[in-house]
C-alpha cells in the first residue's frame, strides 16, 4: 500500500473562476522522499492542505497512510506530520516551551520521542530558553521540524521548508531529510528551488495547478529529447533578439550568463548559428552543446503544455 494516493484531485477558488488544482493523480510509496516541484502559485499548498485535512477538494479523493483525507480527517492528524510555508509557531514562547506544548498535544512527551528529533534538537538546544520569533531562519526552521516530528508521524509534510533560508541552512536541512528518510519516514516535500528536485527519489513537476511530470530525477531529464545549447556573445540583449530570428530555432531562453537553445534539426548547427550571428555584427561568440537540467525540462514541459 502507498502511503499518500491521490486520485484526480481537482480544486478551485473566487467560485470557481481561480483552479489551483487540476485532475492531480499520484502516489507516494511508503518511506519514500518524493518531491513537488514548482513556482508560486502552481498549487503545491493547497494539495499539502488537502492531504493534511485542512482543506476539501471539490473533486478526487485522497489517502494518507490508508486513512480518506475526508471521512478519516481525525486519524490522519494523528498520523501526520505538517510544517507549513509560514512560520506558524507560537513567536512568544520559547524553543522548549513550542516543543512541549506540540507534544502534549499528542499525549506524548518530548522525552519520550527525543530519540527522533535528537539530531536536529541538539542545534537548538543551546537557545532553548530563546523565544522562537527572536530566533534565525535557519534555527526557526529547525524547531518547526522538530514540532513536526515530537510525535512520531508516519508520514511527513514540508511546505517549502527552505524558502528564504540560507544556502548553508538548506544544505543542512536536506542532510537532516536524508537522516530522517532512514527512520522509515515518508517524506513529501514541495520547493520553488529546481536544484533540489535532485535531493528527492522522485519528484512531480507542476505548473498552474497540472501536473507536467512525474518521474526520478534522473529519467526526467533524460528524456529531454534535443541537443541542448549554451550560447553567449559580448551584448546578451542583441544575442537574444537575433537567435529568436534564426530560421531553424526551435526554442530560446535566457539561463544564467547564457541562452539556452534548441534547433528544429541538428545539422552542423553550431557552425551555421556562429555564422549567422556574426553576420548580424555579434562579437564575443560562444556556442556549446550542454547536458540539460531539471529547469530545462520544467521550461520544456511547460511551453508543450502551454
Amino acid at each position: 500500500m502507498n502511503a499518500i494516493s491521490i486520485q484526480h484531485i481537482t480544486k478551485t477558488y473566487d467560485k470557481g473562476n481561480v483552479t489551483a488544482l487540476n485532475d492531480i493523480s499520484l502516489e507516494v510509496a511508503k518511506g519514500e522522499l518524493f518531491g513537488l516541484i514548482g513556482p508560486d502559485g502552481a498549487g503545491k499548498s493547497s494539495l499539502f492542505r488537502i492531504l493534511t485535512t485542512l482543506l476539501i477538494a471539490d473533486k478526487g479523493t485522497a489517502t494518507v497512510d490508508g486513512f480518506d483525507v475526508v471521512k478519516d480527517y481525525q486519524k490522519i492528524r494523528g498520523c501526520v506530520g505538517y510544517m507549513p510555508g509560514k512560520f506558524s509557531l507560537y513567536q512568544d514562547l520559547t524553543v522548549e516551551e513550542n516543543l512541549t506544548f506540540f507534544a502534549s498535544l499528542f499525549g506524548t512527551t518530548i522525552s519520550e520521542n527525543y530519540d527522533l528529533i535528537k539530531d536536529i534538537y541538539l542545534q537548538i538546544e543551546p537557545f532553548k530558553k530563546r523565544r522562537a520569533g527572536k530566533l534565525s531562519g535557519g534555527m526557526k526552521q529547525k524547531l518547526a521540524l522538530c514540532c513536526a516530528l515530537i510525535h512520531k508521524p508516519t508520514v511527513l509534510f514540508l511546505d517549502e521548508p527552505t524558502t528564504g533560508v540560507d544556502a548553508v541552512s538548506r544544505k543542512e536541512f536536506w542532510e537532516m531529510l536524508k537522516r530522517l528518510k532512514e527512520q522509515q519516514i515518508t517524506i513529501m516535500v514541495s520547493t520553488p528551488y529546481m536544484d533540489e528536485a535532485n535531493l528527492c527519489e522522485r519528484i512531480a513537476l507542476i505548473q498552474n495547478g497540472e501536473l507536467l511530470s512525474v518521474d526520478t530525477p534522473e529519467k526526467i531529464v533524460g528524456s529531454y529529447p534535443q541537443q541542448l545549447y549554451a550560447v553567449k556573445a559580448d551584448n546578451m540583449h542583441k544575442i537574444l533578439n537575433d537567435v529568436r530570428g534564426y530560421e531553424n530555432l526551435q526554442s530560446v531562453y535566457a539561463f544564467g550568463e547564457y541562452l539556452h537553445t534548441t534547433f528544429k534539426n541538428d545539422e552542423a548547427n553550431e557552425s551555421k548559428l556562429t555564422a549567422y550571428l556574426q553576420q548580424k555584427n555579434n562579437s564575443g561568440i560562444e556556442i556549446k552543446k550542454i547536458e540539460p537540467t531539471i529547469e530545462d525540462s520544467f521550461i520544456r514541459l511547460m511551453t508543450e503544455k502551454s
